[in-house]
């Protein structure tokens, strides 16, 4: 799996957007801030989130970004092909010609039906695992850092 920068970065962001969305609309600045992703590549990301439906604008003062669609049926595979993320770990990107430009114009490599195979395994579990998910299991590591720093402090005073 070749998972770039690009998307890595769309499914923080949306993490972080999700994380706030009962606060109203989440700005992108904000994101960049608690993020520390470049702002301009934040809204390259969101335009495409948004053309895809998995976000969308409130313009004016106050305005932002929330979620199109329950976090729960948002799955990380939506987000990373919504921003043009291959999921290919073939030599080909798929189509079958690992050796064109060599003598055997046009041919699949020998390992051609492992990588397919790995390619559909991985979309298959980025498909299983939500946005909610993901907000469920940050919430959950943000609980536990409170109970130790807590228990921390209470061990010292």
């Amino acid at each position: 799996m070749r998972l770039t920068t690009k998307g890595r970065f769309a499914v923080t962001a949306m993490i972080d957007l999700a994380l706030r969305q009962g606060g109203g609309p989440v700005t992108l600045s904000g994101i960049s801030q608690r993020q520390e992703i470049s702002l301009s590549y934040l809204e390259q990301l969101f335009g495409k989130l948004r053309r895809h439906e998995i976000v969308e604008s409130v313009r004016g003062p106050g305005g932002g970004y929330n979620l199109a669609r329950r976090a729960e049926d948002v799955t990380v595979a939506d987000i990373i092909i919504a921003v043009d993320e291959p999921l290919d770990s073939t030599q080909c990107g798929g189509k079958e010609n690992c050796h064109s430009g060599k003598s055997e114009h046009g041919t699949r490599c020998m390992t051609h039906d492992l990588w397919s195979t790995l390619n559909a395994k991985m979309v298959e579990y980025l498909d299983s695992v939500s946005l909610k998910d993901l907000v469920d299991q940050q919430k959950q590591k943000n609980i536990e850092q409170n109970v130790v720093v807590l228990h921390r402090s209470h061990v010292v005073s």
